[in-house]
């Protein structure tokens, strides 16, 4: 059974990987599906303005704290070696920091960035808006399955 400071790391991990994945389901369910309704010059506007506002304290402490504690608990794994739920600890640790965050750098912030790049009425970002959508949308529905998955791992290793 895990105890002490290491209970309390993993807890933190559930935690922040389940809110983290509480906020990529939503924007999977139904935030892009009420942006793509939008004629694309006004898509465009509010997810470039989405995309300003995520990247504020109040959701990069919850994305990037989950991400520093999914590190520490892999190295701390790693060196201590619990008797009960590594693999869980492991697990958890590689789908937020890969599948999460790392989807996050490589697929999603670059479309957002491109994004950024075209002005919300030229034909343009038009065009480039329902591609925008779609493969925003398929690489946040594999951000999502990661992060829960990762609470679900994290979960697990307390048990």
């Amino acid at each position: 059974m895990i105890d002490g400071p290491y209970f309390v790391l993993t807890v933190l991990g559930v935690l922040g990987t389940g809110l983290v994945a509480g906020v990529f389901c939503g924007f999977s369910t139904f935030v892009m599906r009420g942006l793509a309704a939008l004629p694309p010059a006004q898509g465009v506007a509010a997810m470039n303005a989405i995309n300003v506002a995520a990247v504020r304290p109040p959701f990069m402490v919850v994305f990037l704290g989950s991400a520093l504690l999914s590190a520490v608990i892999a190295v701390v794994t790693v060196v201590v070696w619990p008797d009960g739920g590594t693999a869980e600890l492991l697990a958890g640790s590689a789908l937020y920091l890969f599948g999460s965050f790392g989807v996050t750098l490589a697929a999603n912030v670059p479309r957002n960035d491109a994004l950024a790049g075209t002005a919300p009425g030229t034909p343009e970002a038009a065009a480039y808006w329902p591609s925008y959508v779609r493969e925003w949308t398929r690489w946040n529905h594999v951000r999502t399955v990661a992060s829960a998955g990762a609470a679900v791992a994290y979960t697990l290793a307390l048990t």
